[in-house]
């Protein structure tokens, strides 16, 4: 299990750091389909999953003058009331609809990459 983990969050760290994002999409995918975890719990643990990615990923793109902190302050204050909000709703809707809602976000956002 400790390999299998290493594996997968070796593919996550990756993903995140080279796209700049998609890490948190990744780790809900393989912790459902790899770890067996159930769907609310996936999406819960993602998000420790991504925090050191994160943190990881500031330091580079800040360190290499990719990212504008008055940009990242402004729109982080706005990200946690978000990211509370929809915590607090992810333990009151039904796994059917956590699933249905994540796979129409990700469908409009493969439909706007396409499209550009």
């Amino acid at each position: 299990m400790k390999k299998k983990g290493l594996i997968w969050g070796s593919v996550v760290g990756f993903l995140n750091g080279f796209f700049a994002s998609g890490g948190g999409i990744v780790a809900v995918l393989i912790l459902k389909n790899f770890f067996d975890v159930d769907e609310a719990k996936s999406h819960a643990t993602s998000l420790a999953i991504i925090l050191p990615l994160t943190v990881a990923g500031i330091v580079v793109y800040t360190a290499g003058g990719y990212s504008d902190m008055s940009v990242i302050i402004k729109t982080a204050i706005g990200a946690s009331l978000g990211a509370l909000l929809g915590a607090t709703l992810l333990s009151k809707i039904p796994p059917d609809y956590i699933r249905m809602g994540f796979g129409c976000v990700m469908v409009l956002a493969a439909v706007k990459m396409f499209l550009g």
